[in-house]
Parts: C-alpha cells; structure tokens; sequence
C-alpha cells in the first residue's frame, strides 16, 4: 500500500465554505497511516495495517463560530451546511486566523519502513536476547511505523501540511526464576531507522541486575532516576510551564518569571528540529520555535498558544494543539527536552554511598500540586557506589518542585521516553519507605 497525502481534499472543503459566504473558515486535516508488528511468547503473532482520517472544519457566521468533524468519506457541501446550522446555536466570538508570514509550507520528515523490515528487527531482537544466560525468557515486542500527516488551510491565505513518519520499538522481557516474576521494559522512537544493539543491552543489563535481591533502603537517602523512570517527574513540570495553568493561578510559578525555580544544574527546552517528535507548525498555524522554558534553573518562559499569549503578552510560543479534531487548540507541549549533563550512569552510581535506583514505577507522580507517592516496579539497592541487587515492596514519596531543587547530578544517557527526552537524574534526599 502506498501512502500518498492529499491536499485537494481540504481544498475542496474550503471552497465549499467560501462558496457558501461564510465569513471566514479554516480546515484542519489528520491522516495516518500505522504498521503494527507484534510478536509475543517470542513468536510473530500479528501483523496489521491502520490507517485513519479526520476533518475539522471550522467557520464563523455574524462572528458565531460553528464547528464540525467528519472520519473517511463525506460530502463538503453537507459538512459545511452542518457547520452554519450549528454556528446559529452559538454566541458570537472574535475571529482569529493566522495570516500566513511565509510562502505554503510542505516538509516531509523521516524514512518509512516496510513489514518486512519491522518484522526482521523484531527477530533481531529476540536472537540476542533468547539465550541460555536468561533460560525460559518470554519477550513481548511491539514495532510500528506511523506516517501522519497534519494540513492546515484557511480564508486567509494559510496553507501549510507536514509529513512525519517515526518508528518505535516496545519490549517487555518476562523471566520467571524460581518464584519470583520479573518483567523488563524498553522502548526507543527514531525516526529513521531503530537502533537494536542497544535496546537489547538496555534489558539484558537490567536483568542481570535483576538477579539478586537485596533489603530496600530506608529514610531519606539518594535516589538515581533512569530516563524510563524520569518522565513522570517532567509530567508535572510540564504542567506547571503551561501558559493556562498560569492564567487560572493553579501552577505554582505563575509569579516566578526570572526566578531560580529548580536546581541550576538543569536546563529544560523544546526544540523542533531535534528528535522525532519535532512539527514544523503547531495547530493553529504558527511556527513552532526552538525554546528555552527553564535555563540554569531560572524560569524563562511558558509555553502559549494564541490566545494564552495574548493575555500574557508575550505571544504564542508555537505551542497550540488540539486534544482532539473536535476541540478549539490549547497550550501543549511536542516534546520536551531536558539538557544532559557530563556523567556516566557508573559515576552517578559512585556518588551514592547508599540509596535506591528507581527502573520503572507504577502510577505517576500526580497532580500539579506537584506531591508524590509512586510504588517502586523495578528498582535496584545501591551501596558504596555498587549494584547489589533488586528491591521489592519499596515507595518513594516526596514532592516534584522540592525534588528538582535537590537534583545534584545529570547523567549523559539522555534519550527519548515518549515526547520527553531525559538522561538520568540524581536527587539527593527523597524518602524511602520499605
């Protein structure tokens, strides 16, 4: 099958507002296209092909907005007739457009991948990890390759389309020892092509660790977050940095523009051009910028849409999306990216006499207020600098904005856990209970 976008597709919805005399409109339109791979019990179990189409089209009539969304075929015409039967049910709002600053934008960014090539990744994967080190090891992979295409048109003059393809690779190893079950994850997003050695080296290092088991530490000691781990407390960042959090007064550095909000260590940005979560445009039209949010641990700046940056006075960042085709855009991040520091992960384990290093946790780490309590999955005990073994039963709590001032160091294994790119991060003093 070959995925080919569209463009006079969203051209013939726009025509049809503008024949119908709307004021203003604007079409926006998600395509993609999925080849999920999945094996399980170390065997290809399935192979798929999915693939997907949205329309929202907005338009304002008397300056009431009416809005519709239509999946796979439909009629223009009919779209738009439901489009200004609904503006009549709503009040009137001020119309705004983005006027486009530059020439129609087309970027197409990443290499696709065949079936054939997911599937000969996947058993790449199981070769190297099926051996007789870890006996009666049962994997779960999961390998896609997305190709989506985001358009975006409107009465003024905008017209702007990007096509993004990523690849990602999802690994849970299973081994049951004895008693006891222990289950490993890994995943990678690239957008080019996967990189398998050192996925594979990622979960056999971690079963390795994995294989003795030692006394949870308890109190306030030294905790080492992986990258995997470390997501959960940029979640809560995230949040706090949003522009309408800042305007409903629930983040708790709405006042703390140009103040040290985090440890100094730590730098937090986004970056279009970096990784494979970057977008040209956001979803109002806007050009996304590279940003920083948080520099040296100063608070620089929160992420806007339009609107959001209008009443911040500091305009849009680049940064509205929409949660669904259906829903106006709002203030979100495509990826975030924290700035690695110089140390190996063998460094940052000799500056922990004793402590815990926290894998993979259940749950997350909560609201914006910021306070945590996450059950410990996988995590190992660290003594003099050393790994000597799993933990078990073991909770970390603390609260996220107090933690992030007592970050002491940063590892250089930064890599990509969903939209977030973090390395390792080493706060001293959380408390462990057992």
């Amino acid at each position: 099958m070959i995925y080919s976008p569209a463009p006079s597709f969203a051209e013939r919805v726009l025509a049809a507002a503008l024949r119908a005399k709307v004021q203003a409109a604007e079409v926006f339109v998600v395509r993609s296209l999925n080849r999920p791979v999945l094996f399980e019990a170390n065997t290809l179990k399935q192979i798929e092909t999915r693939d997907s189409e949205g329309v929202s089209l907005r338009l304002w009539v008397e300056d009431r907005p009416g809005m519709t969304v239509a999946y796979g075929e439909f009629d223009p015409e009919q779209l738009v007739n439901t489009a200004i039967a609904l503006s009549q049910l709503n009040d009137p709002e001020q119309i705004e457009l983005t006027v486009p600053s530059t020439p129609s934008l087309d970027k197409t960014f990443g290499e696709t991948a065949t079936a054939s090539q997911l599937i000969d990744w996947g058993n790449c994967v199981l070769s190297q990890l099926i051996t007789s080190e870890f006996p009666g090891l049962q994997c779960i992979l999961e390998l896609d390759c997305e190709t989506a295409t985001t358009e975006l048109l409107n009465s003024a003059g905008l017209a702007c389309r990007y096509t993004d393809r990523t690849l990602s690779l999802y690994g849970a190893a299973e081994w049951i020892h004895g008693e006891d079950f222990l289950c490993v994850e890994a995943e990678q997003t690239q957008r080019d092509t996967l990189d398998i050695d050192p996925f594979v080296t990622d979960i056999q290092t971690r079963l390795r660790w994995a294989q003795n088991y030692s006394i949870s530490p308890v109190g306030r000691l030294p905790v080492l977050f992986t990258g995997k781990a470390a997501e959960l407390l940029w979640s809560t960042v995230e949040a706090a940095l949003n522009s309408k959090r800042v305007i409903e007064r629930a983040s708790p550095w709405s006042d703390r523009l140009g103040e040290l909000v985090i440890s100094p260590i730590l730098t937090l940005r986004q970056d279009p051009q970096q990784g494979p979560f970057g977008c040209p445009f956001d979803d109002e039209g806007i050009p996304t910028r590279r940003a920083d949010f948080i520099r040296d641990g100063v608070l620089k700046l929160f992420y806007t849409d339009r609107t959001t940056g209008h009443i911040l006075g500091c305009g849009s960042t680049g940064n509205g999306f929409r949660p669904g085709l259906e829903r106006y855009p709002s203030p979100g991040l495509f990826n975030l990216i924290v700035a690695s520091g110089p140390y190996s992960f063998a460094e940052l384990l000799s500056q922990i006499p004793d402590g815990l290093i926290v894998d993979q946790v259940l749950g997350d780490a909560g609201s914006i207020s910021g306070d945590f309590a996450i059950n410990v999955d996988l995590g190992y005990r660290v003594k003099k600098g050393k790994i000597v073994g799993r933990v078990k039963d073991t909770l970390v709590s603390g609260n996220v904005y107090q933690a992030l001032k007592q970050v002491i160091a940063l590892g250089n294994d930064a890599v990509w856990h969903g939209s977030c790119h973090t390395p390792s991060i080493l706060v001293d003093g959380l408390s462990i209970t057992a």
